[in-house]
């Protein structure tokens, strides 16, 4: 009997050791860095060109703490930190999607950089419905494109 119980408590202890991470929603942005390392911020270049007047040029967006040139630097930052746990923030728009067949404007912009300790080599353009969203959600990052 007290075998049993010594080796049902054993199995139990190796089966909690092996069960990986639970990730919470609570949890906030992931930094790699530890409690004696400076956390290192989350630099991004955003490039934007053809999105209409004052909304062209190349701007440097920093979070954690916020900085750099980008003209909507706090509220972009906060844009970006409300990405959802496991997604890719700044993914293409999947091959097989259907779009809807509309043209959005010339506007393109290509983001490059770091985001929580990944690299960043994003292209956007507003060529379809699809494009479109994918923009737009992205707004403050992005500018809000005139047609």
């Amino acid at each position: 009997m007290l075998r049993r119980l010594v080796l049902t408590a054993a199995a139990a202890a190796a089966a909690l050791s092996a069960a990986p991470a639970v990730a919470h929603a609570d949890m906030g942005p992931l930094h790699l860095s530890s409690p004696l390392t400076k956390p290192t911020p989350d630099r991004l270049t955003v490039k934007v060109t053809d999105a209409g007047d004052g909304r062209n040029g190349t701007y440097e967006l920093e979070c954690h703490p916020t900085g750099g040139t980008h003209p909507q630097a706090e509220e972009a930052c906060g844009k970006l930190d409300q990405g959802r746990w496991g997604r890719d923030t700044f993914a293409p728009t999947p091959t097989d999607s259907n779009c809807t067949m509309q043209y959005g404007g010339p506007a393109t912009a290509h983001i490059t950089g770091t985001w929580h300790g990944r690299p960043v080599d994003a292209t956007y353009n507003r060529s379809n419905g699809c494009e479109i969203s994918r923009w737009d959600r992205l707004v403050p990052v992005l500018p809000e494109a005139t047609a």
